[in-house]
């Protein structure tokens, strides 16, 4: 290789930046890029790295009608577009997060509930105690139930 640029042909400088970003904007929709990944979502520095430029050289105030003209379709496959692989972390990290808060509540509110049967198991062993208690106090009774007594008869 020679390390002595050549003039660039008379067919290289008709394009214009304008046409290369277009034809770039074009690439994406089609989904048939040349210099970044097959599905790569459409965006305005998308197109221009597309065009083989820097993002900063798309700038509206140059081609106002080629970023409006890529912001509607933006805008109109918005839904289109899959979820991005940090989208998806994000995502999964909620779920995560919020299948984390619910498990965390039920334990709280199982424990609580185990801490009120706890409660409830000692107040009935105390009442029956107490039961108990007042049954030994008791006279001795000095009535008899009816049936046993048609029986002595």
């Amino acid at each position: 290789m020679s390390s002595i640029k050549q003039p660039p042909t008379e067919a290289a400088q008709r394009v214009s930046a304008s046409d290369l970003y277009r034809a770039a904007f074009e690439r994406l929709k089609n989904d048939e890029p040349q210099r970044l990944p097959k599905g790569t979502p459409i965006s305005q520095n998308n197109v221009a790295k597309e065009a083989g430029s820097d993002p900063s050289a798309l700038k509206k105030s140059r081609f106002p009608t080629l970023i409006a003209e890529i912001q509607k379709y933006v805008e109109a496959h918005l839904d289109d577009r899959p979820e991005s692989a940090h989208q998806v972390r994000v995502s999964a990290r909620k779920k995560n997060r919020s299948l984390r808060e619910r498990m965390e509540n039920v334990v709280q509110q199982r424990d609580h509930l185990a801490s009120l049967l706890t409660e409830a198991d000692a107040t009935i062993l105390e009442l029956l105690d107490r039961v108990a208690e007042l049954e030994r106090t008791l006279p001795s009774p000095n009535v008899v139930p009816l049936g046993q007594r048609k029986k002595d008869r």
